[in-house]
This record gives structure tokens, C-alpha cells and sequence, in this order.
């Protein structure tokens, strides 16, 4: 009776353990690794769609830095709890030019400026990138000087999003995003199936004005 009361114990105790386990290495997967995160809204269209279920790479940012053009999940300035999904359009110590419609770039470091070809924009966004609020169609120029560990975040749906230039719209400094508000970039979509693609970095080009 012993033996049989000391094996029930013991194999209760396993199961309890493994359950243990398997709970710890997907709270460490979810926290450290990939996590999933369903798409509200449009500001993203047409590269992610509302209702979209997509799959974060939060060890990209652990182990490197936002990249221009990675799609990246975020908590905008001031808020802890709320998250949005955007694209990283200027890198620290850029200074970023919203005029005539175009994204005009002059890398930290550089002098030159140079447009920003966005392939990635559809043909309603194509060249209708203004400031804040961009429904009115805003065609006076705003520039922003991205600080060091900041990053300013754009919507592809530029006539939708609310962004960096929305952020920003009272106080100029809550334009930018943190490094650690940044949680982690967008790898890939998962459902529907019917959309199941990886996110790639668009590769971009650069011309000269």
C-alpha cells in the first residue's frame, strides 16, 4: 500500500513539474523571443490588414537595433499599456523633411539629402505624406531632427495613421519613440492563412533631388 500511495505522489509530482516547465519556457518565448499581436486598424494598409494576426521578433531588438524600414511594435510616448505597429522611417540622429507629399532624408552623420523611395506605399499613399492632421492634405514642410535613442514611426496608410506626426502634434519631443518603448519587429503574418507572408526589409533606395 505504501509503495502504490509513494508511486502516485511521485507521478502526480512529475506531471505538476513538466507542467511547470512548459509554462516557464513559453512565458520566456513570449517574453524574450516571439510573441503574437493582432493588427487594429489600418494604418498599416496595405502591408498589414485589420484584424491581421502577425508574429513579433522581440529578440531582434535584444540583440540588435531597429533598422530603417523594419515594421516595429511599440508603446507610443506616454502610454505603457497601449500598443501600436508602425514602420521605423528615421534613425537616431536623423533629420527627417515631410514636404511636397515625399519623406526627404539626411542620415546622422551626412549632409546630403536624398528622397526616400517607399515601394512599400500603395497608390492612394504614393506621394501623400503630410504633416499632421494628414487628411487636409498639409503641404507645408516639417522637419524633425530625431534625437539620439529615438526613432520617429510612420503609418503606411499616410492619409490614416495615427504617428510620429500625431505624436507630436503639442509638444515636439513626443514626436519620438524610445529604443525601450520599442518592443520588438514584425517577422511575419500568420493568420489568415491565406496571407501567411514574412515581413522583408524593403531594401531601400535613395535618389537624389
Amino acid at each position: 500500500m505504501t509503495k502504490k500511495q509513494h508511486g502516485l505522489l511521485f507521478h502526480i509530482g512529475d506531471v505538476v513539474l513538466n507542467i511547470i516547465l512548459i509554462v516557464a519556457v513559453v512565458v520566456a518565448i513570449r517574453t524574450f523571443l516571439v510573441s503574437p499581436f493582432q493588427v487594429d486598424g489600418n494604418s498599416m494598409a496595405d502591408t498589414l490588414e485589420d484584424g491581421q494576426y502577425i508574429i513579433i521578433n522581440k529578440l531582434a531588438y535584444i540583440v540588435g537595433k531597429p533598422k530603417r524600414g523594419d515594421i516595429a511594435v511599440f508603446n507610443p510616448p506616454g502610454e505603457n499599456r497601449k500598443y501600436y505597429v508602425k514602420r521605423v522611417i528615421g534613425l537616431p540622429g536623423d533629420k527627417i523633411s515631410i514636404r511636397d507629399g515625399y519623406i526627404y532624408l539626411i542620415k546622422s552623420g551626412e549632409e546630403e539629402e536624398s528622397k526616400l523611395r517607399e515601394i512599400y506605399l500603395n497608390e492612394a499613399n504614393d506621394g501623400h505624406t503630410y504633416r499632421h492632421p494628414p487628411q487636409q492634405e498639409n503641404k507645408s514642410e516639417i522637419v524633425f531632427s530625431v534625437p539620439e535613442d529615438k526613432y520617429l514611426l510612420l503609418g503606411d496608410n499616410r492619409k490614416g495613421s495615427l504617428d510620429s506626426r500625431s505624436f507630436g502634434i503639442l509638444d515636439k519631443n513626443k514626436s519620438y519613440v524610445g529604443e525601450d518603448e520599442i518592443k520588438g519587429r514584425v517577422w511575419f503574418v500568420a493568420l489568415p492563412l491565406s496571407k501567411i507572408n514574412v515581413i522583408d526589409c524593403p531594401g531601400y533606395e535613395f535618389c537624389k533631388e
